[in-house]
């Protein structure tokens, strides 16, 4: 084995190898709105669930030269999100919107994804996901580099309503081979569900 101190190398070299251990990643499709009222969308795959109760979401948005992105200044603003979960059938539109584009201009505006009207947030969603959480910002924290520049900006995110294709709902669940989602790996590359299997918990 090799034993490897990340305060002896670049953050580079300790991004690469953590996002080729930690994987497969989820992707959060997530769009806000600007003060101005602009339609952002952007990818993430620092993504997870914090709690069931109440159904909370973690994004992890890192900064770029100390500033925040547009993702997280305009939930820690407006105090909305759409968190959408990335499929096979949508992922390449997705990828146009990782794009850096300025705060005024909308990455939807580049792909052939629908906007559609939430529920409950004013932040619209987009249409082609198979399912998306309508959120409220629950908290924000500022972590990593020093204080006077941090790296990353760490939304906790509350679910405040579910969109889900009735194709893959059943009785509560999600069918996850229906959903067929897509998750990222290290470089380009990314995965499908592959193979399924069971274990049961003990007891």
């Amino acid at each position: 084995m090799i034993s490897i101190d990340p305060s002896a190398q670049s953050e580079r070299d300790n991004y690469k190898l953590l996002i080729g251990s930690v994987i497969p990643r989820p992707i959060a499709f997530v769009t806000t709105l600007s003060e101005n009222g602009v339609l952002n969308a952007a990818p993430f795959s620092y993504f997870s669930i914090v709690s069931s109760s109440p159904p909370l979401l973690s994004i992890a948005v890192q900064r770029k030269n100390g500033a925040a992105k547009d993702t997280a200044r305009n939930a820690m603003e407006c105090g909305e999100l759409v968190v959408h979960i990335v499929d096979e059938s949508m992922v390449f539109a997705v990828n146009e919107t990782a794009a850096n584009l300025p705060p005024e201009e909308s990455e939807v505006a580049l792909t052939d994804l629908t906007p559609i009207k939430s529920d409950v947030v004013a932040v619209p969603g987009i249409r082609e996901a198979k399912v998306r959480m309508e959120c409220v910002l629950d908290k924000s924290v500022t972590l990593g580099g020093t204080e006077e520049a941090s790296t990353t900006d760490l939304l906790i995110a509350r679910v405040v309503r579910f969109i889900v294709d009735e194709e893959l709902y059943n009785q509560g669940r999600i069918d996850p081979v229906k959903l067929n989602p897509v998750s990222r790996l290290a470089g380009s590359s990314y995965a499908t569900l592959g193979r399924l299997f069971e274990i049961d918990r003990p007891q």
